[in-house]
């Protein structure tokens, strides 16, 4: 870990926090940490910045064990495990601490929220959320070596019908409209996002469906559809 100049870190502390970018004023939990981690690398991958406060005060680095913990957290909360970059750098005579983590190549990165306990997580905006069955099971079709094969049904013609029509649709109410239980619901909507027509967005803590986007904003989950 090297110093550097600080005006890097100071027009990153300016932008404030966003899908690849959070501050920590400290870090006192190795699990907690982990969360952050595998949101990163499970979509865009990102940077954390240590030492800083929400608001973007500089409060800076209390000691070097907060490196280790976050060593830990890579290496023993996440599964895979997380290989990240860290620069130190010296702003206002504080330390504050750059970690870099890029997007996996091993979707889904799990951590061990508690013990036996491992979750998924992704980043929208500036927030790390749990990731649902949806994105698991779009992950695992992405990793299958064979083709995708899909029949296009009245559901599926239904659906992108409605679409056509409205910006969006929850899961419940493409339950509703096209009369078929929840995992039938999942299966149509994971084929469609693996084949790139339709995408998951999040809003007011809740996720629905829409056409994608030729360049999704941010909280489309850009890295993950």
């Amino acid at each position: 870990m090297i110093n550097k100049d600080i005006h890097y870190v100071k027009k990153l502390i300016a932008v404030g926090e966003h899908q690849q970018l959070d501050f920590k004023f400290e870090i006192s939990d190795s699990r907690k940490i982990a969360k952050t981690l595998v949101a990163f690398a499970n979509t865009n991958g990102g940077v954390l910045l240590i030492g800083v406060k929400d608001n973007g005060n500089i409060a800076g680095v209390r000691s070097e064990e907060e490196f280790y913990m976050v060593e830990a957290a890579a290496s023993l909360y996440c599964k895979p495990k997380i290989e990240f970059q860290v620069r130190k750098w010296t702003v206002e005579g504080k330390a504050v601490l750059e970690v870099t983590i890029s997007k996996g190549d091993q979707l889904p990165y799990l951590a061990e929220v508690e013990p036996n306990k491992w979750l998924a997580f992704i980043r929208v905006n500036d927030e790390t959320i749990l990731a649902n069955n949806i994105h698991l099971k779009v992950w695992k079709k992405r990793h299958q070596k064979k083709g995708i094969f899909i029949e296009f049904s009245d559901k599926e013609k239904l659906l992108l019908q409605y679409l056509e029509i409205n910006p969006n649709i929850s899961m419940s109410k493409f339950c509703k409209v096209a009369m078929i239980t929840k995992k039938a619901a999942e299966n149509i909507l994971v084929n469609l996002i693996t084949l790139g027509l339709i995408e998951m967005v999040y809003s007011n803590q809740h996720f629905s469906f829409t056409f994608k986007r030729k360049t999704p904003e941010p909280s489309r989950l850009s890295g993950f559809m």
